[in-house]
């Protein structure tokens, strides 16, 4: 008796913002689109609306056709960072999955990673460019 074994294939990518990285794994053909940050809804693991709303646009913007399930591993970096990290790391897998959503993705913004982050603090200064305060005498 044989018995078939039924492998999931997925579509793996990284996003980044800031410090934070975001492991992503998109897998199609889900009964429903599902997305889950570090082992837990992303309800729970994002508090705030705002950062719910970020992850998530990458698949209003691009509305692929599909449904998806969506598994990340996130790390560095705090919440805010993670999410835009997410949302590239899902721009990323959508391309991918379907090449036509590119031009809505890019043109959004999605596909380049966010290169600001923080200036690090120079010896003899407060901060990394404020100095202390001068004085004459």
């Amino acid at each position: 008796m044989e018995t078939e074994t039924k492998t999931e294939r997925y579509i793996e990518t990284v996003g980044r913002r800031k410090t934070a990285v975001a492991r992503v794994r998109l897998t199609p053909s889900a009964p429903k689109t599902s997305i889950e940050a570090n082992e837990q809804e992303m309800e729970t693991y994002f508090k705030t609306a705002d950062q719910r709303r970020v992850a998530l646009e990458a698949i209003v913007k691009g509305k692929p056709n599909g449904k998806f399930k969506i598994t990340a591993r996130l790390s560095g970096g705090g919440l805010s960072g993670q999410a835009e990290a997410l949302r590239h790391g899902i721009a990323r897998a959508l391309i991918i999955h379907d090449p036509e959503l590119r031009k809505k993705l890019k043109k959004a913004g999605f596909l380049k990673r966010d290169p600001r982050a923080k200036e690090r603090r120079k010896f003899g200064l407060k901060k990394a460019r404020k100095s202390p305060q001068w004085s004459k005498r």
